[in-house]
Order: C-alpha cells, then structure tokens, then sequence
C-alpha cells in the first residue's frame, strides 16, 4: 500500500459534508465520505456516542481509511440528540424506540437514493443495524458487527442498565453516569489498575467527557 494513498485517505476523511434529514421520528444527522459512485457503507454508533467518538480511531487509522475510503462512500449516521452540538433533549419529546430507529434507516438510504449497502455498527448500534437487516434484508449487502447483543439481558445487566438510565434522567451526565460508561466502552485491561497506568484513549475520552454535562 503506496504513502501516497494513506495520506489521501486521511485528507479525504476531513471532508465530510453533515446532512439534517427529517424522518418520521425526527430529523437524523448523517456525515458523508468519500466519492458517491462508490459502494455505501453505513456506520452507527454505541450508546451516548457520536461517529466522531465512536469510528474516529478507526479511520485514523492509515491502514483501515486507506482500505475503507477507497472502496466505499462512508455514510456516518448518528442517532437523534447524539450528533454533534446536538440540543438538549426535552423531557416532552418523544424518544423513539430501537424498531423506530431501524426504520428511520431505510428513510435515510432512500433519501440518498442508496440501494444495497454495507453496515457497521457498534453495540447498541450493531443491534440497530441488526434489527434493520432482519426486516429490510434486501437492501443489506453484509453486516460488520463490533460487540453485538446477541441475547436477552441478564439481571445484573438488567440492573445496571436500570441505574444508568435513573442516573440520566435525574441527575444528567454526572460523574457516576460517565464511569459506568467508560466501564461499557473499555476492558478492564484497558481501563487499568493500581498497578497498570489507564490507556491513552481512556485518558482521552475522560477528557472529552469532561466537557459535557
């Protein structure tokens, strides 16, 4: 793989152009990379993340933006309130369930005039893109799934999902809310101990959650 496609991958991946489109559940963002005529890729995020916090590791990454951007149009979607800047959510607004947001996809790819694609999706995200597939199964190519959930809840996590979602509505992003999170998204390996030092990219994303609230 030659220096001077890498580099053209990371400039390709800054130029993005972000569409607001308005679906029956509400207006949905999507970022759009990469040349059109090319095969569509889907992307969806976990829980409380956006593409950027979400995907951004991955297509920085030289190697992965080089093969992704060149064979596919990145079509980058974030869930209602998720996206960048994004208002506060009201209490009287209606919160769309998991089966609304797989049927706010198939608006989305009809908007771009999409046929067939290919999708990847994170968590909550792979779930969504799963219930997708299942019901809209000709208008998916393959599926690229990163810790799906692939079974009924157990109680602990029945539990732990209960507090999480109590911590939310009464007290906001607080301090307890960003630790649970950070406990989903990263391995205890990776989160480190008394004796190992955190990651980079949890010292990075306790940066970045430092500034929401």
């Amino acid at each position: 793989m030659s220096e001077s496609v890498l580099l053209d991958a990371d400039t390709t991946y800054l130029d993005g152009k972000e569409h607001h489109i308005r679906t029956g559940c509400g207006s949905v963002s999507v970022v759009v990379y990469g040349d059109h005529d090319k095969p569509a890729l889907i992307t969806y995020p976990d829980l409380a993340l956006n593409y950027k916090s979400c995907f951004q590791g991955l297509f920085f990454c030289p190697e992965a933006a080089s093969l992704l951007l060149h064979n596919f149009c990145i079509y980058h979607i974030s869930p209602p309130g998720h996206e960048l800047g994004a208002a506060e959510i009201s209490s009287d607004d209606l919160i769309p369930s998991v089966e609304d947001l797989a049927d706010q996809i198939i608006e989305i790819l009809n908007y771009f005039g999409l046929g067939a694609v290919m999708c990847m999706g994170v968590t909550a995200g792979a779930y969504i893109l799963s219930l997708f597939a299942t019901k809209y199964r000709e208008r998916v190519l393959g599926l690229i799934l990163v810790s799906p959930l692939c079974k009924s809840p157990s109680w602990t996590e029945w539990f732990y999902n209960k507090v999480m979602s109590n911590l939310l509505y009464f007290y906001g992003v607080c301090g307890l809310l960003k630790e649970c999170l950070l406990q989903r998204y990263f391995s205890k390996e990776v989160r480190g101990n008394a004796e190992v030092p955190e990651s980079e990219i949890v010292q990075a994303c306790r940066r970045v959650s430092a500034n929401q609230t």
